[in-house]
């Protein structure tokens, strides 16, 4: 029995396994534990296994490189054209298999320990800031209540509240100052937490020579950098910087027919948090462009002027999606043009 190819469908306890010779012969179809299963896969010769992309792929594809083996993670869109009749383990692992052999399958770039633990950061503080922003609106919902009104700013709100805490409005019960007292310290609470969050990033950022270089791009900051460096890596995944591009969704969505093109929106594939970054970091040159006299902040006008602001965001946030490619795969500084 020779495996070339291995699909394994993860789960938290029980994993599909699906193995074909280089003929496509189904040689292997096996139900393993998890204690098992690195044991199953490192009792085969080297082959090139697949899985799907979810939590733990990247951990499973460290360990079966670590036993010999090249593997490739898809993502479970791509898998699901691929599964035959109803959907089962079974089906799914014979699924991953066959995606894995197509000649034009695109695969997730790999992540190191190093780059989850970076991505691991920017999500445990993405989420903070979630809460934040949900619990300022309950705050300012349950005052509205009270006919009391201020703007949205999470900095308004803390001066806002603060200040009726502190001086007692007569319209507002004990029993609702002492609740509202309590929602208030979870806020003071929560930007304690992302203050912690935004310190070790910029640890991050000031020890990886790579994110400061990526960090002179107008609309790069330590964030974006660094969640650039957790996603991508050395960008080697990417053919060139159009398709970086594509897969942070900031090129337009496409329903085309016959002759007739027809482009929509952005796309909004790939990493949500990323694409985020690069548009506010976009709108920020954007912003500023008119107060600057160089060959970027004119073209931004010029563009402006011809499609609007959003269109022109997305397009300066494409554009520092190629750059940022280009200087990962040269090494070289950037060059202002």
């Amino acid at each position: 029995m020779t495996v070339a190819f291995l699909g394994i469908d993860l789960a938290k306890n029980v994993f599909q396994l699906h193995g074909e010779d280089p003929d496509g012969t189904v040689v292997l179809q096996r139900r393993v534990r998890r204690d098992r299963l690195l044991t199953e896969v490192s009792a085969l010769a080297p082959c090139i296994i697949a899985i799907e992309a979810c939590a733990g792929a990247f951990y499973w594809q460290r360990q079966f490189e670590g036993a010999g083996h090249q593997v490739r993670i898809i993502a479970p869109q791509y898998v699901k054209p691929f599964v035959k009749r109803q959907k089962n383990d079974r089906n799914d692992a014979a699924a991953i298999c066959r995606a894995l052999k197509q000649p034009d399958m695109k695969f997730v770039p790999g992540k190191s320990l190093e780059q989850q633990d970076i991505q691991a950061l920017h999500r445990g503080r993405q989420g903070l800031v979630n809460h934040r922003t949900a619990l300022v609106s309950q705050m300012r919902g349950l005052l509205l209540d009270r006919g009391i009104a201020f703007a949205q700013s999470i900095r308004r709100a803390r001066r806002e509240i603060g200040a009726l805490l502190d001086e007692g409005a007569p319209e507002l019960s004990e029993l609702f100052r002492s609740m509202l007292a309590q929602l208030y310290a979870a806020l003071l609470a929560l930007d304690h937490q992302i203050t912690w969050f935004d310190r070790e990033i910029e640890k991050v950022f000031q020890a990886n020579e790579t994110c400061q270089r990526l960090a002179k791009i107008r609309g790069v900051g330590p964030k974006t950098a660094t969640a650039v460096i957790a996603a991508v890596g050395d960008g080697a995944e990417f053919s060139n910087g159009r398709h970086l591009a594509a897969w942070m969704g900031l090129v337009p969505r496409q329903h085309s027919s016959g002759n007739r093109n027809r482009l929509f929106g952005i796309s909004k594939r790939g990493d949500r948090h990323l694409r985020t970054l690069l548009i506010h970091g976009a709108r920020a040159v954007v912003r500023t462009s008119a107060r600057r006299d160089d060959a970027q902040s004119n073209w931004i006008r010029d563009l402006q002027a011809r499609r609007g602001a959003a269109k022109t965001i997305v397009a300066v946030a494409n554009k520092n999606a190629r750059v940022i490619f280009a200087m990962l795969q040269k090494g070289t500084e950037f060059r202002v043009a």
